[in-house]
């Protein structure tokens, strides 16, 4: 490898690399993708029985299969909260006990809270079987339709961004992003009984928040309008600048909303309309 030696030099400056290397924090290893994605295949298994993982769920078996995964989801859980806290983490000092100590009550509030993230999901199904004349029944809904799958990632996510942890639940968003074409922040707060029909490119922006009966269309985006700059010139994070979308409101294909306003409740917005100001309630907004 001599002839590569100023190569090698060059690409092993970390001045030159500063934000394009990870330097490990208490010997933990990366966040793992593929142990996530066991981690999404489980929680599912929960969440749905009988749907995913062990198919054959019966009265006299259901508790000990909810069990086994929860055992199983509490130990890839506190894995990969650690490594995501590590991966974050610029404080050399930082006591690993304390660390460790700190992700088991995390992981056990989160799983404590899966029966509120059942309840949701079981709502968001019958919206998904009421809001499609084409679906055939709940089932069909659980197995086939994006919007389903990326609710089930959105509720997990946004209740452990909740929790205080911010790389994990973005990893788990993009895992239904990739999948789905339809990217939500895991920020972004959805209230019951939403549906995503078809669902290709839409986007849901970090501060958005829905309300109830809420049901939108492939391609709409609901994003920020612009934001404000500290005086370095970059962009002030966490501020609110997406969308209210009140309850019973209808968003129709490719229809872009942008900035912190309010669409009104029982609105609807026709497709490919480009909306940056307030919509009064009980509005219909078509294109002339």
């Amino acid at each position: 490898m001599k002839k590569y030696i100023e190569t090698i030099k060059s690409l092993s400056d970390l001045k030159n690399y500063r934000s394009l290397y990870h330097k490990s924090r208490c010997n933990s290893p990366m966040p793992s993708i593929l142990e996530l994605t066991e981690l999404m295949e489980l929680l599912k298994a929960v969440l749905f029985p009988g749907f995913w993982g062990y198919s054959d769920i019966r009265e006299d078996n259901i508790i000990y299969n909810i069990g086994a995964s929860l055992q199983k989801i509490e130990k890839i859980l506190n894995e990969q909260i650690k490594c995501g806290i590590c991966f974050e983490c610029d404080n050399e000092e930082m006591q690993t006990q304390s660390c460790e100590y700190n992700v088991t009550g995390i992981t056990e509030k989160f799983i404590k809270y899966l029966p509120k993230i059942k309840e949701l999901l079981s709502k968001d199904v019958i919206a998904a079987y009421n809001g499609d004349p084409a679906a055939k029944s709940y089932g069909e809904t659980i197995f086939c339709y994006p919007s389903i799958l990326a609710l089930t990632h959105h509720r997990i996510a946004h209740e452990l961004l909740n929790l205080g942890i911010a790389l994990i639940p973005r990893i788990i968003s993009e895992m239904a992003h990739s999948k789905t074409g339809i990217e939500i922040h895991p920020g972004a707060k959805i209230g019951e009984y939403f549906f995503i029909d078809h669902g290709t490119g839409v986007v849901i922006g970090e501060t958005t928040i829905i309300g109830n009966n809420v049901r939108i269309y492939q391609g709409v985006t609901l994003g920020a309008k612009s934001f404000p700059l500290d005086e370095n010139g970059k962009p002030i994070k966490g501020i609110p600048r997406h969308p209210i979308i009140e309850d019973n409101v209808i968003i129709y294909s490719n229809s872009t909303i942008l900035g912190k306003i309010v669409i009104g409740q029982n609105s609807i917005i026709g497709g490919n309309q480009w909306v940056t100001e307030d919509v009064p309630p009980n509005t219909k907004l078509f294109k002339k």
